[in-house]
């Protein structure tokens, strides 16, 4: 079980004076219970790769295929494996458009089909998973919200459809550090307990290092690394600026360290994890 990218191109405009080739040969396999990392610089092509993940955009070449299902022919086999991909788009609160929270959540499992009962199962389980109350927030109209509380609905509305498969373009953009670590701690606990597959999008590569198990750096429309994110950040400091991005702040702080002459391992990517490395260097005695 898995999702699956073979030989996949996709051109933008093309045969036009603005043709852009966004993906390029891409040759890719999320397997099924990964928790997957996607990095790069704005217009290296992870959006354009993941709508292509949940078939809303069709290859300009090669296949997308979701548990060895084409996206791109249209019959019934197809249209279950979309249903097996949900995704949190960037700024998902403007998706909103229910006049409650209930049924703007309820949208996607009515359209699945749904009876009554499990639709309001599935609206309690999502407005847990986000960090509602189901009494306060059900009935209240989404755009009488916060900003952040606007995000969580949207994102709980992803979390009702109960994909096997779920995408999350920076899902902590906008988010206050209290909400995002919240928003996290569910997706991880998700992942964990169900063994829902999870694709990030993320600029904040301190996120991606605490929380994915394998990173993909993206890079003019091609795979530039793709591994763990330890060995990664670690290693290939030049091509992550190549590609626009970097290694998290604390991998910097023990490099800097490093390369003043205290003989710290430069592998960890949390904050936890570089005050043992650094304490360790020290020989377990307190920097003061």
């Amino acid at each position: 079980m898995s999702i699956e990218l073979q030989d996949v191109s996709y051109t933008y405009m093309p045969n036009t004076p603005y043709e852009r080739n966004a993906l390029k040969s891409i040759n890719m396999v999320v397997e099924q219970g990964e928790f997957v990392g996607i990095i790069g610089h704005t217009g290296s092509g992870k959006s354009t790769l993941v709508q292509h993940m949940i078939g809303l955009l069709k290859p300009s070449g090669g296949k997308v295929l979701v548990d060895g299902v084409d996206l791109s022919v249209k019959n019934d086999a197809s249209r279950l494996a979309k249903r097996k991909v949900g995704m949190v788009f960037q700024y998902p609160e403007h998706q909103l458009f229910e006049e409650t929270v209930f049924d703007d959540i309820a949208f996607g499992p009515r359209n699945l089909g749904a009876q009554t009962d499990e639709i309001e199962r599935r609206v309690r389980r999502a407005l847990q998973f986000v960090g509602l109350d189901f009494e306060e927030f059900a009935r209240r109209s989404p755009f009488r919200l916060s900003g952040g509380q606007m995000r969580r609905v949207a994102i709980a509305g992803v979390i009702a459809l109960e994909p096997e498969y779920l995408i999350l373009d920076e899902p902590s953009a906008g988010l206050d550090p209290r909400g995002r670590d919240e928003i996290f701690a569910e997706i991880v606990k998700l992942h964990e307990i169900t063994g829902t597959t999870v694709i990030l999008i993320s600029h904040n590569m301190e996120e991606v290092a605490r929380l994915v198990k394998r990173l993909v750096v993206f890079s003019n429309g091609e795979i530039n690394l793709d591994g763990a994110p330890q060995a990664i950040f670690a290693n290939n400091r030049a091509r992550l600026q190549a590609a626009g991005v970097d290694a998290p702040n604390v991998t910097s702080l023990l490099e800097k360290l490093q390369s003043r002459g205290l003989a710290v391992d430069t592998a960890a990517l949390t904050t936890e994890d570089a005050i043992q490395a650094i304490m360790a260097a020290l020989g377990g005695k307190s920097a003061c």
